[in-house]
């Protein structure tokens, strides 16, 4: 490369992280943060729902899966309209949608008007995550990758985790349609904020093509100062070929990373959303109170915020993979041993914010990884489609979890076939292609 071509890439990897990226990392972070709520809000509200309708757990769970369903829809979709037309175009959207739908399921009158609002609100929370992460991770250095990406993630956890502390102070006060609106009113008050400061990805301009003034009004917030004639490119990030985003991402380079990528999000959200979805209500069924069953299933998403922060720690020195593996496995272990503990007890709630602390950053360190596998030009539809097709795992759950509880059978019994698809994922994970120390952002193919 001659003296007058500046590689972002490169640059960006060689510099100090400064002001203007710790507000684009604070901003994604208050996008999942929303989105973490909105994501668990019916979980918690579920016992009251249930009772307020007089409806079966069975007959709730098309209602708790109807988000999950827009959940992967919107990932699906959104991926490859941000590769085309960019990331922050499609973040505003999704922030608009999960928010006014939101907040229009509290005034939802019947169970099937409730499940279109939530798959509606799915779409949008769909499309927010995977957006998150890919323009994050083309604003951070390779070397802090997995640690920022995963601080990012944190937002998801607290915003999960905030949602049981609500929920026990407001459905009680106020009723659980407050706890919708509240979901819904948040993102929208934070919206404008993101239109005036959120950035497009940059390496998405300079692929793209933007204009030259838009691009170093960006870089010189990162403390940028370039004469003109300099040319700006991205050959570390971008390959070559053109056509379907989707299809590229089997091309014979990418089809076993992508495999390895959708089989461990699938068994991890399995885990995930048959714990948070349910456990509030098998807790309850056990005899402890609403509150109570809220603050204890809310304890694994706290747990999750210390993990998601070490693990993410863990993947920038060691083998990424094998820390993903044996946090998985060390869930696995977490949640078999949850059958083993009387309910309501503290030691119910240590295990709960010890399985969260693993399962979480065990599958946020996904999220970390997984933007380093594709290049630039479809790395947004590699995360989205990883989500989209995981999400599979979230509805699966939604749908079963009222089912595996109307089966009677003991606590144990439940606990362990919860824990057999954390053992899945980590075995998924393990059986892709080879990573090191470091290989977050691996620019696969060059």
């Amino acid at each position: 490369m001659n003296s007058s071509a500046v590689d972002i890439k490169q640059w960006i990897d060689g510099r100090s992280v400064t002001p203007y990226q710790w507000l684009i990392l604070l901003l994604c972070f208050l996008i999942v943060t929303f989105d973490g709520l909105d994501a668990a809000i019916m979980g918690f509200i579920a016992p009251a729902v249930i009772q307020d309708w007089n409806i079966s757990r069975t007959a709730f769970g098309p209602i708790m899966a109807a988000a999950m369903v827009g959940l992967a829809v919107g990932a699906l979709v959104s991926g490859p309209y941000s590769d085309r037309f960019g990331r922050r175009r499609v973040l505003l959207l999704s922030v608009a949608a999960f928010g006014i739908f939101s907040a229009l399921s509290a005034v939802a009158s019947s169970p099937m008007e409730l499940a279109a609002l939530r798959f509606l609100t799915g779409l949008g929370l769909g499309a927010a995550m995977p957006n998150s992460t890919t323009l994050l991770s083309e604003y951070i250095p390779q070397r802090l990758r997995g640690l920022l990406i995963t601080l990012m993630f944190m937002g998801f956890g607290l915003g999960s985790a905030s949602g049981g502390f609500i929920s026990a102070w407001m459905v009680p006060q106020l009723g659980w349609h407050a706890v919708l609106l509240l979901g819904g009113v948040l993102p929208l008050l934070l919206l404008p904020v993101l239109y005036f400061l959120l950035p497009e990805s940059v390496d998405l301009m300079i692929n793209r093509g933007f204009p030259r003034p838009r691009i170093m009004s960006v870089l010189r917030r990162m403390g940028g100062s370039f004469p003109d004639s300099v040319v700006f490119a991205t050959t570390a990030a971008i390959t070559q070929k053109t056509g379907n985003k989707v299809r590229r991402l089997f091309d014979p380079q990418y089809r076993g990373r992508t495999l390895s990528l959708w089989c461990t999000y699938f068994m991890g959200l399995v885990v995930i959303y048959l714990l948070t979805g349910w456990m509030p209500t098998l807790i309850k069924d056990a005899g402890v109170s609403l509150e109570r069953a809220a603050i204890i299933t809310a304890m694994f998403q706290f747990g999750g915020l210390l993990g998601i922060v070490l693990v993410g720690a863990a993947m920038d020195r060691f083998n990424p993979k094998a820390i993903i593996a044996l946090a998985y496995i060390s869930g696995a272990l977490c949640i078999f041993a949850l059958g083993f503990v009387e309910v309501g007890t503290t030691a119910l709630g240590a295990l709960v914010f010890a399985a969260g602390f693993c399962i979480n950053g065990a599958q946020t360190g996904l999220n970390a990884f997984a933007p380093g596998q594709y290049p630039t030009d479809f790395r947004a539809t590699g995360v989205s489609w990883m989500l989209g097709i995981g999400r599979t795992g979230g509805i699966l759950a939604s749908m079963s979890g009222g089912a595996l509880l109307s089966l009677g059978l003991p606590m144990n019994v439940i606990f362990a076939v919860l824990g057999i698809p954390a053992v899945l994922a980590a075995i998924s994970i393990m059986a892709g292609p080879k990573a090191t120390p470091g290989q977050l952002n691996a620019q696969p193919g060059h």
